[in-house]
């Protein structure tokens, strides 16, 4: 499980203060709130007093009902979702502890929290069960209709979700998947104005829920996305039923649900056709910073796992902690999760002070240095997002399967824990946009030297004594990696830039992770000394490799990879 002290060191990074003067309007609810802050010493406390009450929720009750959670899954009766017995529990105590409306303003009932916080109370909740951080974390999709829906929307459905119902996005069809342009669900207004939704979703993540907000149709005649809007449709309106509960490998405590629209009543979210070119790329990047919290702490879970299971297990008259091929992968596993929460955490920073800014200048005009505060983390957190949910989905999938092959056979066998972090960690590259689609969207800032500039930025930075060695070798990788994006930029091929891009996406993401780290180690070194010499050693490992690869590769090369 995740400790509570370590997460409190990402409240102390010098952005924070300003993400708290932004968040609480220069402490604006203090006179109106009982429980808002009057300074910054004040909500930073709160934050900690919120991350230990989510801590206790996570190890007595929502970790305690995993297994059962898991065996048990959801079921279909009556055209309708049911959940496990004990995710019912994990929701009564998550609304008892006041964990809804975690981002939502305290007029509402919100918390006002940072998405920063919000990350790490989805850590937390992931490393006790990833299944339920689902169906909790989707109340995050509040946030798109705090921002694009009327005043009238935002006071009739905010204040339920504060109060715990649940939520779900309702994007992907059965021909349309990742790409969404294809969506045909059918929106139609009657004679007085009413919208009406008609066609089948597949693939909907909680999708029996409370609040739906829906990707769907609404010009008649079109087939792309210019033709689509976000509707929002309330299940106490009726009027869609669940056709089907998939039958998962993993994650089994979050229903997966097919859902069958039949003239369903529904509302509009913001303006015609912008439900994919606007709204839904707000709840993807969302969406995409949430998985990554997830992936984190299922990370955190599966290293303490296969250490614990380390420590006590014997063979040959030795734990086997002590043999060099189980502390090689244990020392791997520790460090990818200390470079998963750099990443996780400096995004999310990034996000929650743009996003922040955004949402003041709907109530006043910016000064031109908010502006251009505003497009500077903008484009930062475009930057970051991807590189984030990439690599923290990817390791958490590594972490899953070395914390089995730790276990050895125990890892196959159903009573421990190993195989289920593996089974539910797999879907974490796959949902919310893949890993391929994270290089698709980063690939840009790679060719037009953005990430190299952060490394360079980044490289400039003071680091401790002990960690300029690594800081030296740090930028020889950058050095081959500008070769090789250079390399790839001048071949002008197309097709082999798509087929490198993932190479060039590895390289980029192990370099500004070790950059983090040697950060992150330079304030705290007896917490991520040893992460950073691991990580910057694997970064080696990738960074030379992939940049031999792309030296050497020819457009002609391409012919010997296509499939038959």
């Amino acid at each position: 499980m995740v400790d509570v002290k370590k997460l409190e060191y990402y409240l102390n990074n010098p952005l924070m203060k300003r993400i708290v003067e932004l968040k609480e309007r220069n402490f604006a609810d203090k006179d109106q709130f009982e429980d808002a802050p009057v300074n910054y010493d004040d909500a930073i406390e709160n934050y900690k007093r919120i991350l230990a009450i989510t801590d206790d929720v996570a190890k007595t009750i929502i970790e305690p009902n995993s297994e059962s959670v898991d065996q048990e899954g959801p079921h279909l009766e009556n055209n309708r979702m049911v959940y496990a017995s004990k995710t019912y529990e994990n929701l009564d105590a998550t609304r008892k502890a006041g964990l809804w409306g975690i981002s939502m303003p305290r007029r509402f009932g919100g918390l006002n929290l940072p998405i920063t916080v919000f990350s790490m109370l989805s850590e937390m909740v992931s490393a006790a069960d990833s299944g339920f951080q689902n169906v909790w974390s989707l109340q995050s999709c509040i946030d798109t209709l705090y921002e694009f829906g009327t005043p009238e929307q935002q006071a009739k459905y905010i204040p339920r979700i504060c109060q715990g119902e649940t939520m779900s996005m309702d994007l992907t069809e059965p021909d349309a998947g990742s790409d969404l342009q294809r969506v045909m669900l059918k929106a139609t207004q009657d004679a007085d104005g009413t919208w009406r939704l008609n066609g089948v979703k597949r693939f909907i993540t909680n999708g029996d829920s409370d609040i739906h907000l829906v990707l769907a149709r609404s010009e008649e005649g079109t087939r792309d996305g210019r033709g689509l809007s976000m509707f929002i449709y309330d299940k106490r309106d009726g009027g869609v039923d669940v056709r089907h509960i998939e039958n998962k490998l993993g994650i089994h405590g979050s229903p997966t649900c097919e859902l069958v629209y039949k003239n369903a009543k529904a509302e509009l979210c913001g303006d015609r056709k912008l439900g994919l070119i606007k709204y839904v790329m707000s709840l993807m990047n969302g969406a995409r910073l949430g998985i990554a919290a997830q992936s984190v702490g299922l990370e955190q879970e599966a290293y303490d796992q296969a250490l614990a299971y380390a420590k006590e297990r014997a063979q040959f008259g030795k734990k086997i902690i002590t043999f060099p091929a189980v502390y090689d992968m244990l020392s791997r596993m520790k460090a990818k999760i200390d470079a998963s929460r750099a990443v996780l955490y400096q995004t999310a920073r990034y996000v929650d002070i743009y996003k922040t800014l955004e949402d003041i200048s709907r109530e006043r005009k910016l000064t031109p240095e908010e502006r251009k505060e505003m497009k500077k983390y903008s484009r930062l957190a475009d930057a970051f997002t991807p590189l984030g949910k990439g690599m923290t989905s990817e390791y958490a999938n590594q972490n899953a399967y070395d914390c089995v092959s730790v276990h050895g056979g125990s890892g196959f066998i159903m009573e421990y824990k190993a195989q289920r972090l593996l089974r539910d960690a797999r879907i974490f590259s796959i949902y919310e946009g893949t890993t391929q689609l994270q290089v698709v969207a980063a690939v840009r800032y790679i060719t037009n030297g953005t990430y190299l500039g952060i490394m360079r930025e980044m490289l400039a930075e003071d680091v401790c004594n002990c960690m300029k060695p690594l800081r030296d070798r740090v930028a020889k990788l950058v050095d081959l990696y500008e070769e090789a994006v250079e390399k790839v930029k001048a071949d002008e091929n197309q097709d082999e830039h798509d087929f490198l891009a993932r190479r060039m996406y590895n390289m980029t993401g192990d370099i500004i992770l070790s950059l983090l780290l040697l950060r992150d180690a330079t304030n705290v070194p007896e917490e991520f000394a040893k992460s950073a010499n691991v990580y910057v050693r694997m970064a080696e490992e990738e960074c030379v490799g992939s940049h031999a690869y792309i030296m050497n590769f020819k457009a002609d090369d391409l012919s010997n990879f296509v499939a038959e």
